[in-house]
C-alpha cells in the first residue's frame, strides 16, 4: 500500500486501462494541454498522444454526442465534465441516447462510455455550480451511477466502470481531489453494485456515499465516545443500489440514519427509507431519520452554506433522535 491523492488514483485507473486497450480515449475541456481542470489527467497527453487525449470546445452537448457515437463504432470513451453542473447542457444526450440506445437497438449497440467529473458543493461557487445530481441520473434505467468516497474505491471502481459495456455516471467530489488514502501497488477491481460496511456497530446504521462519508466517519468516532456504536455503510454505487447490505445492517441495529448532500425531495434517502421500511419494518425500533441538504438553492454566503449542508452535529443529533436520547 502507498498513500496517494484521490486525483492520482483516478489518473492511475485511466492510464492502466488505456495501456491495455487502445480503443479507450479521454475527451473533455482542458483534459490534454492543461492536464485537466483538477489535474486528474496529468501526463496523459504526453503518454497517449493527441488522438487519444482530446481537448474539446466548451460544448458539452456536442462532445457528449460525439463520445456516444464513437462508442457505437468500437471506441470506449471517457468523457470528463469539468463539473456535473455543466452536464445539464448534455443531459439529453446522456438520458435519451446513452441510457436508452442498447434497449432501442434491440441489444445491437452497447454504449461503453464513462462520464466523469466533479460534483456537489465545493466552496463559494453559488447555486448553479454546487449541485449534486446523483439521484437524477440514478433515476434513469440504462445508466450505472457511482460516487466513491476515497482513493482506494475511486481507482477500483473507475477501472470497473471503464471495462463495463453500459454507460456509467462517475461522480467525484471537487473537495476530495487532494485527499490522500491507501491504494495497493498492484491491479485490483471493485465490482459495481456492492456497498462497503466501513465500521461495524450494534446501535444504529448510518448510510451515506461520496464526501458525506467523511462526516459520517467523524460522527461515528464522536458517537463512540458517548457509548453509541454506529455501523457505517458507504453505498459507493448508487445504481444499482446494494439494498441487501443496508437491510442486513438495519436488522441488526434496528435503527437507521441516512446522510446525503442533495435536496430531500426525490432523494436517495427517500428511496432507501421506503425499501428498508418495506423489507425490515418489524425490525425498526424508531422511524428512519434523514440528514440532507436544505430544500433551497445553494447560497454564496458562508454561514448559509454551513446551514445548508449536513455536518457532524446534525448527524449526531439524528442518531440520538432515533435512539430516543
Amino acid at each position: 500500500m502507498r498513500e496517494i491523492q484521490f486525483r492520482e488514483a483516478l489518473n492511475e485507473a485511466m492510464c492502466e486501462e488505456m495501456r491495455k486497450d487502445e480503443n479507450i480515449i479521454l475527451l473533455g475541456e482542458e483534459v490534454a494541454e492543461y492536464n485537466g481542470a483538477y489535474k486528474v489527467s496529468k501526463g496523459m497527453l504526453d503518454e497517449f498522444g493527441a488522438k487519444r487525449v482530446i481537448d474539446t470546445p466548451i460544448a458539452e452537448n456536442g462532445f457528449t454526442g460525439i463520445a456516444i457515437g464513437a462508442s457505437m463504432n468500437g471506441l470506449r470513451p471517457i468523457v470528463e465534465f469539468m463539473t456535473w453542473n455543466f452536464s445539464l447542457v448534455a443531459i439529453d444526450q446522456i438520458i435519451n441516447n446513452a441510457a436508452k440506445m442498447y434497449n432501442m437497438s434491440g441489444g445491437q449497440l452497447n454504449i461503453p462510455v464513462v462520464f466523469r467529473g466533479g460534483t456537489g458543493a465545493a466552496g463559494q461557487l453559488g447555486a448553479t455550480h454546487s449541485q449534486d445530481f446523483s439521484n437524477w441520473y440514478a433515476n434513469c434505467p440504462g445508466l450505472k451511477v457511482i460516487q466513491p468516497s476515497n482513493p482506494y474505491d475511486a481507482k477500483g471502481l473507475l477501472k470497473a466502470a471503464i471495462r463495463d459495456n453500459d454507460p456509467v455516471i462517475f461522480m467525484e467530489s471537487e473537495q476530495m481531489y487532494g485527499d490522500k488514502g491507501p491504494v495497493p501497488e498492484g491491479e485490483y477491481i471493485i465490482p459495481i453494485g456492492l456497498a462497503d460496511v466501513t465500521k461495524e456497530g450494534t446501535d444504529v446504521t448510518i448510510v451515506s456515499f461520496g464526501k458525506m462519508m467523511k462526516l459520517v466517519n467523524q460522527a461515528a468516532i464522536e458517537l463512540e465516545k458517548e457509548g453509541i456504536k454506529a455501523e457505517t455503510i458507504d453505498l459507493r454505487t448508487l445504481r444499482p443500489i446494494d439494498y441487501d447490505t443496508v437491510i442486513k445492517s438495519v436488522k441488526k441495529t434496528n435503527r437507521m440514519v441516512f446522510v446525503e448532500e442533495s435536496w430531500p425531495l426525490g432523494s436517495f434517502s427517500s428511496e432507501l427509507t421506503f425499501k428498508v421500511q418495506k423489507e425490515a419494518f418489524d425490525y425498526l425500533d424508531a422511524p428512519i431519520v434523514r440528514v440532507t441538504g436544505a430544500d433551497v438553492p445553494m447560497s454564496f454566503s458562508v454561514p448559509l452554506i454551513e446551514a445548508y449542508l449536513p455536518n457532524v452535529d446534525k448527524i449526531m443529533k439524528a442518531v440520538k433522535q432515533v435512539m430516543y436520547k
